[in-house]
C-alpha cells in the first residue's frame, strides 16, 4: 500500500459487538504499508488497540451506549503520516484533564487513553460542528 494518499472511513452503530471490526481494519492496514520500516506485527497490534479503546471511549462515554447514535472512525494516511479521527456526539471532556492512571494498581477502567498517547505521537480532542473528534497522528518513518 502506497502511502502517499489513502482512507478509510467507516460508520458503525454505538454497540460494542463491531470493536472486533474496527480492530482488524487498523492490522490490515498496519500490514500493508510500504513506506513503514518497522516492526509490522507490533505495529498492527498497536494500531488495532489504538482503534479499539478510541472507539470503546466514543461508544460507552461519548455516545452513552444509546444504539441509535453511531460513531465514525476515519483513517486517513497523507504522505507518511497516519492520521485516526473518531467522531463521536456525546458532551465531550477535557483531555488534558485525564489523569495518568495507576499503573501499579490498575483498573479496567480509565487505561485506554493512556495507551493512545503512549503508542501514537500527538492526541487531541476537540469539538467540531455537532461532534466531538479525538484525533490521533503517527508518524509512519
Amino acid at each position: 500500500m502506497s502511502t502517499s494518499v489513502f482512507q478509510v472511513e467507516v460508520i458503525i452503530p454505538t454497540q460494542t459487538k463491531y470493536l472486533d471490526l474496527i480492530g482488524s481494519i487498523g492490522e490490515r492496514i498496519a500490514k500493508e504499508l510500504d513506506a513503514f520500516s518497522g516492526d509490522r506485527e507490533a505495529f498492527a497490534y498497536s494500531l488495532n488497540l489504538v482503534l479499539t479503546e478510541a472507539t470503546t471511549n466514543a461508544i460507552k462515554h461519548g455516545n452513552y451506549d444509546d444504539p441509535k447514535d453511531t460513531v465514525r472512525i476515519c483513517i486517513h494516511i497523507l504522505h507518511d503520516i497516519l492520521s485516526i479521527k473518531v467522531y463521536d456526539h456525546g458532551v465531550g471532556f477535557d483531555l488534558e484533564k485525564v489523569p495518568i492512571p495507576d499503573l501499579d494498581h490498575p483498573k479496567e477502567c480509565g487505561m485506554g487513553l493512556f495507551f493512545i498517547r503512549t503508542l501514537m505521537d500527538t492526541v487531541t480532542y476537540s469539538r467540531q460542528g455537532n461532534c466531538n473528534v479525538l484525533e490521533i497522528t503517527k508518524n509512519l518513518e
